[in-house]
């Protein structure tokens, strides 16, 4: 197989990357505190020297008390945090290697009483029953947290920011007319429930310059309704991700749970595709790279412990068609950080499946 579309360099502004193979964003609560240490600077140090492109942290959240529901999961707003986080990047650029943070709030996902602060009640676009429906107050803080921290991101030598507006969390919950249901500018029509995101990259952008890559995560689907869509068309589409774009979005990253299915009836094109098509801003694409046996949600929550590996050909007849620009990686790299310098060399018989038991390893 002629792999060589998964291996040209990739340039916009700044950041230059030596390959189109993305380390995708996965959560591995290995942070005491909420603080990197050695171990999780090694762990990215080894995927870099396994031949990633660009490496996009786990879920890292803002400085919201309501933003996290574990004590283990990496914040970046403290300063034994990102004191952790810059060895991280000095581990990553050692190795030859670009990084970038994932900012994240869980919103109404977060159960209240968990996370570094327990006694903090959940926020979310709406009231839940659960969780606090967001004062202009609050929504203004939390703007202001995804700025600051994306401004440290640039400050301790990141490659890029990513924002998690993706599977349900915050900045997805304004977005999902099934979490947003206010009555004021940021609730009801599409374009209103897209303004608190575009106002989130807007005041990231001017934070970290023009120059700065920002990349927005975001999806269809969500944790709690694998059917949910935002966009039923092309056209609901664009009304989402043109203001995103317009505000400062560098480059979008389309999460799907298979990258071969299409997103719309009438077209083969995935949501990285039609995103690239309607806004001219480079996308990546990802969902179940380079394994079989179904996605990953699938195997955490079912009793198959094994992910086989999978053929490569689809992908690479996409990226050959410049389909999308980027392609995200996820389980094939937790079990073998080598996965790209097999692919590149053509040393299939190397390649090994993922199993779920590699989840409970930081490796």
């Amino acid at each position: 197989m002629d792999t060589g579309p998964l291996f040209s360099n990739f340039k916009l502004g700044r950041l230059e990357l030596s390959n189109r193979i993305v380390m995708a964003p996965m959560t591995r609560r290995f942070s005491s505190g909420g603080v990197p240490d050695e171990a999780v600077a090694r762990y990215y140090r080894r995927r870099a020297e396994g031949g990633v492109g660009l490496i996009i942290t786990e879920g890292t959240t803002v400085h919201r008390d309501a933003a996290s529901n574990d004590t283990s999961i990496p914040n970046f707003h403290d300063p034994h945090s990102l004191r952790g986080w810059s060895h991280v990047v000095e581990e990553v650029h050692a190795a030859g290697g670009r990084i970038a943070p994932q900012l994240w709030h869980q919103g109404i996902l977060r159960a209240n009483g968990t996370g570094p602060k327990p006694g903090a009640p959940s926020e979310g676009p709406s009231s839940n029953g659960k969780a606090l429906a967001m004062t202009d107050s609050d929504i203004a803080d939390t703007i202001s947290a995804f700025a600051s921290a994306a401004t440290a991101a640039r400050s301790i030598g990141f490659d890029a920011v990513e924002l998690h507006g993706a599977h349900g969390y915050l900045l997805d919950q304004f977005l999902w007319a099934g979490a947003n249901s206010r009555a004021d500018r940021y609730g009801g029509n599409v374009p209103a429930r897209t303004l608190f995101a575009a106002e989130v990259v807007r005041a990231v952008r001017e934070a970290v310059g023009e120059d700065f890559p920002l990349i927005f995560r975001f999806s269809q689907w969500k944790l709690q309704d694998y059917g949910a869509r935002l966009a039923s068309s092309p056209f609901e589409l664009e009304e989402i991700v043109g203001p995103l774009a317009d505000a400062g979005v560098s480059i979008f990253h389309a999460s799907t749970r298979r990258f071969w299915e299409p997103e719309f009836e009438g077209a083969s094109l995935n949501l990285a595709g039609w995103t690239r098509k309607l806004t001219g801003r480079p996308t990546i694409s990802v969902g179940s790279v380079g394994l079989g046996g179904g996605d990953f949600l699938e195997q955490l929550r079912g009793s198959s412990t094994e992910a086989p590996i999978g053929t490569l050909d689809e992908l690479v007849a996409r990226m050959r068609s410049e389909e999308f620009d980027l392609i995200a990686v996820g389980r094939a790299l937790i079990g073998d950080p080598d996965w790209p310098a097999k692919i590149r060399d053509g040393r299939w018989s190397e390649l090994h499946p993922f199993y779920k038991e590699e989840l409970q390893r930081l490796e």
